[in-house]
């Protein structure tokens, strides 16, 4: 089981990135996939997750996000994305993306125990 978060970068106080994050070696459509974020000097935090495809693909966002980042998945490609929209200095982060699987499908949490499969991170940095 791997788990490859990409797309992070050094970006400005409003801009944009999508965060991709491949999986290999299990059937994506039975998991729930979650972001986390650990800023520098805290602890790591949920940022938002995504159930399983066999469920209606519940989504779920923390309140520092909401409205601003979008998770989705794409099970044929393997990935789950995290569009991060007016990004703030507060999210800079390393975002970590992990996989786990939920009793009920329809569900996700972004409980960090739930979660059994974990990825590296990658780094995003705001700032002017």
């Amino acid at each position: 089981v791997q788990l490859q978060a990409s797309g992070g970068g050094l970006v400005q106080p409003g801009d944009s990135l999508t965060l991709s994050c491949v999986t290999s070696g299990f059937i994506l459509d039975y998991y729930a996939i979650g972001w986390f974020r650990q800023a520098p000097g805290k602890e790591r935090e949920g940022v938002s997750c995504i159930s399983s495809s066999i469920g209606d693909a519940y989504t779920y966002y923390g309140d520092s996000v909401k409205g601003r980042f979008t998770i989705s998945r794409d099970n044929v490609k393997n990935t789950v994305y995290l569009q991060m929209l007016s990004l703030k200095a507060e999210d800079t982060a390393v975002y970590y993306c992990a996989a786990g699987v939920f009793y009920d499908y329809n569900w996700c949490s972004v409980v960090e125990n739930n979660y059994a499969h974990w990825g590296q991170g990658t780094l995003v940095t705001v700032s002017s």
